[in-house]
């Protein structure tokens, strides 16, 4: 896969312009998204935001009412990456896991900086809980998850819920979430160049969506430094061997289960950040797809 990536011709992102950036990691995703399932029906719609409206993809597996549905915040470091990058992932969960899935296209980085994307994140959950019945879902069988960033913002939803007494979700599935803005574990020294996801790379994206160093360790953008743990919904946790966000997903993992949380931690040791979305390219991409899959079809029934 890296020798892929090499020979695209793709540049560093971080060496772009964040539009820029994202015209061509739209165009990697589109190499490597595969031959993805067609769900019974996929649409355009769009979700009332704090600030404006968000664009996001419905995908529906098949015609019934009060199907389960999962909330999917796409990854990009909170500057790359949308509903159409994630295009290939979002219909393998939808089929796989016989759920409606709505896939948001929450407000980028530098643009709109933390917290917009967390807010836009919440801000979407809360209108499918409401509006579950309209979608052909169920409102008490409702999760969220997502990748990288849209593993931290799902986390972010979940404490968020908590402290506001709602909505009620019954699964978090976080596929190599970033969890510590700090960036103080060790993987972030290991695993610093080489790998997709470099150090470089990451200071990027953290100096696109944070203002300073301040909000690093506040529970919406640093879940693992959040106070309390208990009382969050099931999750998923999913990390990859060659990711310098490793130890802080393995880090979560531990935190949930000390709280009392169901927990199930998976770890793809030859696999770098970022792998679920290269279906086209690695076949673990796929086993992890229908892990996640399967712990979404087990909790929402």
């Amino acid at each position: 896969m890296l020798d892929k990536v090499e020979k695209s011709g793709i540049p560093p992102y971080e060496t772009l312009e964040p539009v820029v950036a994202r015209r061509y990691y739209e165009k990697a995703c589109e190499l490597a998204r595969g031959n993805p399932p067609q769900p019974f029906e996929v649409k355009n719609i769009s979700i009332p935001g704090p600030d404006s409206a968000l664009p996001a993809i419905y995908y529906r597996p098949r015609q019934s009412d009060k199907l389960p549905i999962l909330v999917f915040p796409h990854g990009g470091g909170y500057t790359i990456g949308s509903p159409t990058s994630h295009d290939s992932v979002c219909r393998n969960l939808c089929m796989e896991a016989d759920c409606i899935v709505v896939s948001v296209d929450y407000r980028l980085a530098p643009e709109n900086p933390f917290p917009a994307a967390a807010d836009d994140a919440f801000a979407a959950t809360q209108w499918v809980v409401e509006n579950a019945l309209s979608l052909g879902g169920d409102p008490e069988c409702i999760g969220v998850g997502g990748d990288s960033a849209g593993g931290n913002l799902s986390t972010g939803v979940c404490l968020r819920a908590k402290q506001e007494g709602g909505p009620k979700l019954v699964f978090q599935m976080l596929i190599y979430p970033g969890t510590d803005m700090t960036q103080s574990f060790s993987s972030h020294k290991t695993y610093a160049k080489g790998y997709l996801l470099t150090a470089t790379l990451l200071a990027w994206f953290h100096k696109n969506y944070m203002h300073n160093a301040t909000e690093d360790t506040q529970w919406k953008s640093s879940p693992l430094h959040a106070i309390d743990h208990s009382g969050l919904p099931p999750a998923l946790v999913l990390t990859a061997g060659f990711d310098p966000l490793q130890d802080e997903g393995k880090a979560y993992a531990e935190k949930l289960k000390a709280a009392g949380v169901p927990v199930h931690y998976s770890h793809y040791e030859s696999m770098p950040h970022g792998f679920v979305t290269q279906l086209g390219y690695i076949d673990k991409a796929g086993e992890a797809i229908s892990e996640c899959a399967r712990h979404l079809h087990n909790a929402f029934r």
